[in-house]
């Protein structure tokens, strides 16, 4: 019986890798999640029904899906304690978790980042448990979703917009100053992948996803508020900062493709950039919401509000030359979707 791991599963990242897993798989997936940012299951999921074992929801007719509500690391202690407390308590019959999907993090947007760098600094605390329990239990594979956020910010100012590459972050040299605690947190969970991988034999792949979107995505992303404001058609426009600033959109669906990909050729710790290598500015994407609206809308730049980098945007040589991989989701098709989602919400 294979069970799968995924912990932050409730999160915009994790509850749409559940639902791949129940749609593509027979397999049962343990989720856990404090839901402190994401949803319960029973806002997400179809036909949601749900029966108690212990402190575990299980969900589905079939038995398939387990969630265990709390702080990741309450869970990690516990197994740390008796590496076979999920099987005993329970009653699951298996001996090591298969794929480990880790997106266990507290996140947001910027206003998360620069307003409250500290909890966000709490990452670390929770990717040194991770991986720790992780060089002890030895799953057959393990993701760990690193971020753009981990490259130098002196490649992503306003001289120049630089495709960021995997070499652009060497632990062998000068690694750069990464974006805030959020970009330092990632780093680290990095370097934490390649020693699990080195020392202790771990299978790990990691993954830089630049900016990622989909049409359940929170309101407190750019994605989804500027298309919910297209939806109202309001005019002016507001935007944080000039507008000007560019970021590589991909969409979720890309990203969960990628993954399973990346699982099934790497194993060492390497990191490997996820991102359309297209680099679209905010007024750039106000413009196509604005096409797709029907109206050409007023722009009204707000300057007091955090911007973070100038360009970020991935150069996907690497990831095409390697692998032949390129997301199958253009940004127009993927930005009508999330309209379309934003507009059925009116």
């Amino acid at each position: 019986m294979k069970i799968h791991l995924v912990s932050g599963g409730c999160g915009f990242v994790g509850r749409n890798m559940v639902k791949r897993l129940l749609q593509t798989t027979e397999d049962k997936i343990f989720m856990v999640d404090d839901l402190s940012i994401g949803r319960h299951p029973s806002e997400w999921l179809d036909d949601f029904s749900s029966r108690q074992l212990e402190d575990v929801e299980v969900i589905g007719d079939d038995g398939r899906l387990f969630f265990w509500k709390g702080d990741f690391r309450n869970l990690l202690f516990y197994m740390r304690q008796n590496p076979r407390y999920i099987q005993e308590r329970y009653g699951l019959d298996f001996d090591q978790f298969s794929d480990v999907f880790h997106f266990a993090a507290i996140v947001g947007g910027r206003m998360k980042i620069e307003g409250d760098p500290m909890i966000v600094a709490l990452d670390l605390s929770i990717d040194a448990e991770f991986f720790y329990w992780v060089t002890q239990h030895k799953p057959a594979r393990v993701l760990y979703p690193s971020s753009s956020a981990a490259y130098p910010v002196s490649l992503q100012t306003t001289d120049g917009a630089i495709a960021l590459s995997e070499g652009d972050i060497d632990f062998n040299k000068n690694l750069g100053t990464p974006d805030m605690t959020y970009g330092w947190s990632k780093l680290t969970g990095e370097f934490l992948a390649q020693i699990a991988a080195r020392h202790y034999g771990v299978r790990v792949a990691c993954i830089r996803p630049f900016s990622g979107y989909g049409e359940d995505q929170e309101q407190s992303y750019p994605v989804p508020a500027i298309a919910a404001r297209a939806a109202r058609r309001e005019d002016p426009f507001e935007v944080w900062g000039t507008g000007k600033q560019g970021r590589d959109f991909v969409h979720i669906d890309d990203v969960l493709d990628f993954i399973f990909m990346l699982l099934d050729h790497v194993s060492d710790g390497s990191a490997y950039n996820i991102g359309s290598g297209r680099l679209t500015s905010f007024l750039e994407l106000i413009d196509l919401f604005g096409e797709i609206a029907g109206y050409k809308p007023t722009v009204k730049p707000l300057i007091d509000k955090p911007v973070g980098v100038h360009s970020r945007y991935a150069n996907m040589d690497v990831v095409n030359n390697l692998f032949g991989w390129k997301p199958k989701i253009s940004l127009r098709e993927g930005m009508e979707r999330v309209y379309n989602r934003q507009k059925a919400l009116l």
